[in-house]
């Protein structure tokens, strides 16, 4: 069991090396594919339930008697896989900035109730690297070609509900709030490794590749042109 901890220990130091904010650095990356693959490794470790919903399973007794079989994230509360799919690029960092700062302020409220459950500041530090990530993909789409589009009705997310004054029920809205981020974030994984998988479309709307693009169409064409030499004049 103690190597089992020192093990998950050392994974977290090493994802929270990953997660340094990048823009305290100074800088953000230009390789919009490196970024997306720390997007999409970033998504995949959050969307593992035991970083966060089964120690809280566990911590609150939902684990017996067969209670987390009731643990069901609940409808409307986070976008779902299709309405993220359907959505612009833009559109979609907007979405998942918007949401995560809602997890943010819902995984305040639980530390406050779950004070020693250290999982909950550890997961709200991988929030805060991908929101920079998001920061810096957001740069990189500015220069591109596609215009934003607004979160349509239904694959926006409602406010989450309001925990019960009764223990059992708080305990059981706070289960159904994680099991529908880890949805949520493993939908946001399959996102980015589409992005990834299209490197066409992610070039394309590169400023990078706008750029020289735009220098390379100021440059005279030579096709057709016959060269003439000294002392002859073109017939």
């Amino acid at each position: 069991m103690r190597a089992q901890l020192t093990r998950r220990t050392l994974l977290s130091l090493v994802l929270s090396l990953l997660f340094l904010n990048p823009v305290a650095t100074g800088s953000c990356s230009g390789d919009d594919q490196q970024l997306l693959k720390q997007l999409e490794h970033q998504a995949d470790f959050m969307q593992d339930t035991s970083t966060l919903l089964d120690p809280y399973i566990h911590i609150q007794g939902l684990h017996v008697s067969g209670l987390q079989v009731h643990c069901q994230e609940h409808p409307g509360v986070f976008p779902s896989n299709n309405a993220l799919h359907r959505l612009g690029r833009k559109g979609f960092l907007w979405t998942l900035n918007t949401t995560l700062d809602r997890v943010l302020h819902r995984l305040t409220a639980l530390q406050q109730d779950l004070p020693k459950f250290q999982a909950l500041g550890m997961a709200k530090m991988y929030i805060y690297g991908v929101r920079n990530n998001i920061h810096c993909m957001a740069q990189l789409l500015q220069g591109s070609s596609e215009t934003a589009e607004p979160t349509q009705a239904g694959s926006g997310a409602s406010p989450p509900p309001t925990p019960a004054a009764d223990t059992f029920q708080r305990k059981l809205e706070g289960c159904r709030f994680l099991r529908g981020y880890h949805r949520f974030m493993r939908s946001v994984g399959q996102v980015f490794r589409k992005w990834r998988e299209s490197p066409s479309r992610s070039r394309r709307h590169s400023p990078r590749r706008a750029l020289r693009k735009g220098a390379h169409r100021m440059q005279p064409s030579m096709r057709g042109k016959r060269i003439v030499r000294r002392g002859q004049l073109p017939r």
